[in-house]
Formats: structure tokens, sequence, C-alpha cells
């Protein structure tokens, strides 16, 4: 069933490729952006990848009267909520930034959604939510916890969003838990696009590559894990994507209040990836070892069952095709949208 879907954040690297899945599947889509850690270009690419105009606002999502006025003349059916800031490391430096962005940003979001009687949201969470695991692959009723303001952010909003389903069970919400998202379109004209410099490792590490960055910092060789570096649920943005469209169809079902992890249900090191990434490339990576960020665990990685039995979802795309996707965007384009 087409359904019209406003996607916040919609300009941004998730957002992106979703809305090429959205449109793909037969649904309209409505994309709103600050703009703030995305460029409107993206969207030109999205159109002529799709052959689709894509109607687009430039807000941000703590303007409530101006949301209001957007899901007036737009009349959408449900919401996917990418909107907000994700970085680790500067949620420790900047938390009154991630509280007001992310908390207040959806808190103003779900005002707009329940006056328009929109109450289908699928609200893209993190693994960050599971804080630093007693064991790994991490299944969806793990204990919750976080080490950083950025994972406060979205479990909070996962309580929130929780407590609406409660008071209103009208409401039909799905908390996709995503762990590390890499690659790019097939293209190569989209991918990740970041201003200024990288907070994830994959674009730091082809920038490395492309010769705007001089080498990678590999934060913290000292972790419990096989070769000392962090380990990570890397997953190809592109089965990312199709993740929501899945969900979608969960939520034309009245489904409730359903959560989901979102990842391949393998881990990789830093070192594992800086070495796929030179598969890629045909090249040395140049890196060195710093200390380790504050935030940051030793593992993190899925068990992904449960999206595979009750969305019928599952990561197609392996290692090797995020890194030689994730290169050719980055080598096509050296500087992102600019190019």
């Amino acid at each position: 069933m087409q359904e019209k879907i406003l996607v916040t954040g919609g300009a941004g690297f998730i957002g992106t490729h979703t809305v090429i899945e959205l449109i793909q599947a037969g649904h309209q889509v409505v994309v709103v952006d600050n703009l703030v850690n995305s460029n409107r270009k993206s969207l030109e690419v999205v159109e002529r990848i799709t052959g689709v105009e894509v109607p687009f606002y430039e807000a941000d999502i703590r303007d409530t009267d101006t949301l209001r006025d957007i899901f007036k003349q737009e009349e959408p059916t449900g919401v996917i909520h990418f909107a907000g800031l994700k970085a680790v490391g500067e949620s420790t430096r900047i938390p009154l930034a991630y509280y007001d962005n992310n908390i207040a940003g959806t808190v103003s979001l779900l005002k707009a959604m329940e006056e328009n009687n929109c109450k289908n949201i699928i609200f893209s969470s993190s693994a960050t939510v599971y804080g630093d695991p007693h064991t790994v692959p991490i299944l969806e009723d793990f204990p919750l916890s976080v080490t950083n303001p950025y994972g406060r952010t979205k479990l909070m909003l996962e309580e929130i969003l929780t407590d609406i389903y409660k008071a209103d069970s009208e409401w039909n919400v799905v908390l996709l838990r995503y762990f590390n998202p890499i690659g790019a379109h097939e293209s190569g004209d989209l991918g990740e696009n970041p201003n200024g410099i990288p907070n994830n490792l994959l674009p730091y590490v082809t920038q490395v590559a492309v010769g705007k960055l001089e080498q990678v910092q590999v934060f913290g060789d000292d972790y419990d894990t096989e070769d000392g570096t962090g380990v990570r649920d890397y997953i190809h943005v592109v089965d990312l994507a199709k993740g929501h469209v899945a969900a979608l169809t969960k939520i034309q079902k009245g489904s409730g209040l359903n959560v989901y992890n979102l990842g391949t249900g393998k881990g990789y090191s830093v070192l594992e990836i800086i070495q796929n990434m030179e598969k890629a490339v045909g090249r040395p990576i140049p890196y060195r070892i710093v200390d380790r960020r504050p935030g940051d665990i030793a593992a993190c990685y899925s068990d992904p069952a449960k999206a595979k039995a009750e969305l019928g979802w599952e990561a197609e795309l392996d290692i090797t095709q995020m890194c030689e996707d994730a290169w050719r965007w980055q080598s096509k384009h050296p500087n992102g949208f600019e190019d």
C-alpha cells in the first residue's frame, strides 16, 4: 500500500538512501532537513537516480510552528525520523546541544504529529543504547545503559516514544537500533558527506585514501579484542535503508510498539576495516594509534534474528561491497557534493 512519508533528516547519509528505497517501493516522500550536516545537492542526486521530484522543506524540527504548517500542507501518513546530532565524541564536549537538538527537536516533531493525527513513526535509534554490553552478539532484550550523551538522547527518546504508545495505543512505533552504517550508493554519486572533519571511521579512512587527510587516527589498541582495536557491526547503508521500508510494512499492519536491531551480526575491528579499505583502494592507508576516545567501548555487534523473523529483512551486502562502494563514492567525489 502506498504511503506518504515525511522523512526528517532526509538530506543526510542514511536519509537519502532511505528516500531512494521508499520511492522505489512505490511510496511518496517529503523531506524536512535543516542542512546543518547535509547538503541540498544530495537530494538532487536522489531525484536524478529515481526520476522523481522530492518535495523539500529546509526547516529545523525544533520549530514546531513550521512543522505544523508542513503537516497541514502535505498530510503525511507516517514519519521516518533521522534528524539529529550523531557523534559520540562531540556529544561529550557539547552535551547541551545534543539534548536540545535531539530531545527538544523530537518532542516538537511529536507534538506536530499528534496535532495532525499522524501517529506512525519509525525512529532512528542506535546500538549505543546498549552501553557496554556484558556479552555479544546483542539481542533486543539486553539491558539498556549508555556511556555518552549521544546515546543518552537515543535512550531517552526511546522511552518518550514508549510512554506515548502506552498513553495512546493508536500510535504505531518502530525503534530501529542501528549498528554502524557505511558504504554508498552503487552509482558512486551518493554517499557520506560530513561537513568538516569526519566523526565516523569510514569517511575518515576514505578521505585519507583520497589525500584530503594525512592519516587515520585509531582510538586505542588496548581493548579486549583480538587485535586490541574496537570491534563494530558495520552494515551497508543500502541494507539499512531497506530495513526502513520493511519496518514501514510492519507499521501498516497496526503493529503497536516494536524494537529491532539492524546489523549484520558480524563484528570487524578498526584495523580490519582499514585492511579491507586498502584492498578496495589498492594501496596502503597510513594510520597511527592514539588514545581512546571518551565513551567508546570494546565490542558491539548485533544479533539481527528478530528483524529477519518479523520484518523479513536481513543484510545482504558484505564488507568487501561496503568498502568498494564507499571508495567509489569518495574517489569520484573527493570533495563530496562540491565536485
